[in-house]
């Protein structure tokens, strides 16, 4: 067993740092009910939940591989099978986040019907079922080529194990690639909307709306680093082709900056940017003695003003 060396210690250094601001706002979120009732904050911590639960097993993944331990290949194939279910819910959450918003700004009269906490959990039931495809896709596959001594035998588990054949990658790929087609037009026609919106507003609902739209391009560049991702194998096994140490270095490369840096920006574009779960992320972070109190607010009132302004 070889000790760690020092890019893998930064790796474990970035993902407690960042485990460690997720669950302090999953923690904020559970214990503030007025969060509850508010679709925006529920589809925040769906994503959270997804991406730390994505955090802890990919890392526990990579520590494996490094380490060279080998696990029963059935396990491993569970495993891997709930990193890629997770690995796609997360941009699928940012769009109907975006999509949210969009209501919220755009159909301000519908928002209260739309975006209640049944809608956000039957459109998380949805985001999951969506994301499963992929897992699907990518099992069957899988279970189509290989024999049955495959499942019964132990390797050093890796997502790469589960595609031993080009077409099985290629397969994948163009799933992926609907997907993030998919969500790109959404996410496109949501920022198209909200800025015709935002152009006839004026005064505080300008302000308002103007912030909206800020938070789909920061979704937009979220979704640009996870599409990103589905590009990097093709440029490493390239890479790889070339020079051996110049292929680890880009994977580490890589894996820092297209799979922790678009989770690490989740916390900045929802928690830290909003107003109301920064006041009680802070209250829970320093063991309540921050008690600065910032109301909730659902996005009725200020919308509603602005639809009757443009009606007229």
């Amino acid at each position: 067993m070889r000790p760690l060396n020092d890019q893998a210690i930064i790796v474990q250094v970035l993902i407690s740092l960042f485990l460690y601001i997720d669950l302090l706002m999953i923690v904020t979120f559970f214990k503030k009910e007025a969060f509850h009732s508010v679709t925006r904050y529920i589809f925040f911590a769906h994503t959270l939940i997804c991406d730390c639960t994505f955090l802890v097993i990919s890392d526990v993944l990579l520590l494996l591989s490094y380490l060279r331990i080998i696990m029963p290949t059935s396990l491993c194939m569970l495993i891997c099978a709930v990193v890629v279910n997770l690995n796609v819910a997360t941009p699928l959450t940012l769009t109907a986040m975006s999509v949210e918003r969009y209501v919220s700004i755009c159909m301000p009269l519908r928002h209260a019907e739309l975006s209640t906490p049944q809608c956000a959990a039957h459109a998380i039931l949805v985001v999951q079922a969506m994301a499963s495809v992929l897992m699907l896709v990518t099992m069957i596959s899988l279970a189509v080529v290989m024999p049955l001594d495959f499942y019964l035998s132990r390797r050093v588990c890796s997502l790469e194990m589960l595609q031993t054949h080009a077409w099985q990658k290629n397969l994948t790929n163009a799933v992926s690639q609907f997907y993030f087609l998919l969500m790109s037009l959404a996410i496109c026609f949501c920022y198209v909307k909200i800025m015709g919106v935002a152009r006839v507003a004026s005064g505080a609902d300008r302000s308002s709306m103007n912030k909206g739209l800020r938070t789909v391009v920061l979704h937009a560049l979220q979704l640009l680093l996870s599409l990103i991702q589905l590009w990097c194998p093709f440029v490493e096994l390239a890479v790889l082709q070339i020079d051996l140490h110049m292929f680890v270095n880009l994977r580490y490369f890589d894996y820092v900056m297209f799979i922790l840096a678009p989770r690490c920006l989740v916390p900045l574009v929802y928690g830290l940017r909003d107003e109301s779960f920064l006041a009680a992320l802070k209250h829970y972070a320093f063991f309540g003695c921050y008690n600065k109190i910032t109301p909730v607010t659902k996005d009725k009132k200020n919308h509603r003003k602005a639809s009757q302004r443009l009606q007229t």
